[in-house]
């Protein structure tokens, strides 16, 4: 049945970050959005309505996680990335079955939806549990399959697996187009440029996106940048730049190496909350939208982060501009709003979603601001209101979200999944891990 959601506030998200005071939401039986506007001015409208009682804006997306790592949330906490990985992660995710990324993904998606994310660029193996997963919560994600060359895990039966899957299911499928299938090569330094190309070139030919870790920490592609001078170099030589391509960190790249991905369109995944926890550095974030580089936030993993909140992130985000330009004005609330919704759409190279426009997918989050965030009123100028929401609010007043413009989230938990009943068989994974 269509829909017309009322709100005395609808943040479309458009490029002007425009505050729309008392308006509608209208969404189609399909799931799309057929009209945003001021509730004096809409079209006649016969389907179910609701009357909602704070903000209506787009859902988050979160360009950069590996949500199944909630099996594995607080190891190697006080490691830097490369003995975090070494000692801590990799050895228990070598334990890990399919079922248990299946588990862990189920709680992530949960833990997003509830957080307003309700989309999320997943870098995993055990593929096929992570999609049956987020369908499960109702979520939306875009699925970097995982691409490792290691001992016992070549890297051309998994590429091979992905180019299989897409030709079989398409790039794009589920209730609403819930899930995007693409190409999760790790890093330049996991695998060698030539495979990098290979890769590349089959997403390209399936219009596939590729999701690649770059220069997250400063010791850990010292080979590649001694060879190439540069990660970017070396995929901009490799080929692996002529298609979507999202490069996730970003951390340490030169003034050359942000033009090299300005030239290309290349999305960056700015993951704050994780860089800053790794003590890996601060991503020049300013200098990549001056140059007109698509930008979103990401969480990383539950492992990394330790937490899966979009709005977290927005807020670290525009903190860390402003205190490494000494500028206050550096990265407004606006800026930080759109980094977190039609940014982070941007960077991953869609348009249907991020912003509340009509043809867009209708992945909706109601804000409750019943709360002493939003004392000073709703009817407080624009500037200020949304200061309040990205300084003062953030995740905890989630109150309801829609994807595909099915409610997957009332009241703050999950329709479709028991909470309770996800978190103990993550204990039991973490459990049995432990053991």
């Amino acid at each position: 049945m269509s829909l017309r959601l009322h709100a005395p506030v609808v943040l479309p998200c458009d490029p002007t970050c425009g505050v729309l005071r008392d308006a509608v939401v209208d969404v189609s039986d399909d799931g799309r959005i057929t009209h945003v506007g001021p509730a004096a001015t809409a079209p006649a409208f016969d389907g179910e309505r609701r009357d909602l009682t704070g903000i209506l804006m787009p859902g988050l997306v979160n360009t950069h996680a590996h949500s199944p790592m909630t099996v594995l949330r607080g190891l190697g906490g006080d490691l830097p990335l490369l003995r975090w990985l070494q000692e801590a992660i990799w050895p228990n995710e070598a334990k890990m079955t399919p079922q248990d990324s299946g588990a862990g993904m189920l709680l992530g998606a949960v833990e997003m939806l509830r957080n307003g994310v309700t989309t999320s660029a997943e870098m995993y193996f055990h593929a096929e549990q992570l999609v049956e997963a987020a369908l499960t919560a109702g979520s939306r994600t875009v699925v970097g399959i995982a691409v490792l060359d290691l001992p016992g895990m070549p890297w051309r039966p998994m590429a091979d697996a992905i180019d299989k899957w897409i030709d079989a299911d398409g790039l794009r499928f589920g209730p609403g187009d819930r899930v995007e299938l693409g190409y999760g090569p790790h890093s330049a330094y996991m695998l060698a440029p030539e495979v990098l190309g290979e890769l590349a070139a089959s997403a390209r030919q399936r219009g596939a996106l590729t999701q690649i870790h770059v220069a997250e920490a400063l010791n850990e592609d010292t080979a590649q940048r001694a060879s190439h001078g540069s990660v970017p170099k070396l995929l901009e030589q490799a080929g692996v730049l002529e298609g979507r391509v999202l490069s996730a960190h970003s951390v340490h790249l030169s003034a050359e190496d942000i033009a090299i991905y300005a030239k290309h369109r290349v999305g960056v995944a700015h993951c704050p909350g994780s860089n800053t926890k790794l003590a890996s550095g601060i991503a020049p974030l300013r200098a990549y939208l001056d140059a007109g580089v698509p930008v979103g936030l990401g969480t990383d993993g539950p492992a990394s982060n330790d937490d899966l909140d979009l709005f977290e992130e927005a807020r670290l985000a525009a903190l860390l501009a402003r205190v490494t330009a000494l500028d206050a004005s550096a990265i407004k609330a606006a800026d930080a709003l759109l980094l977190a919704t039609r940014g982070g759409a941007a960077a991953l190279g869609r348009t249907d979603i991020g912003a509340l426009e009509p043809g867009n997918w209708a992945d909706l989050v109601h804000i409750n601001t019943d709360d002493p965030a939003f004392a000073t009123g709703l009817d407080a100028p624009d500037d200020q209101l949304l200061a309040n929401l990205v300084w003062a609010t953030g995740s905890r007043r989630v109150l309801d979200v829609w994807v595909a413009g099915e409610q997957v989230v009332a009241n703050g938990e999950s329709t479709r999944v028991d909470r309770s009943e996800a978190q103990a068989a993550v204990g039991a994974v973490a459990a049995r891990l432990r053991g």
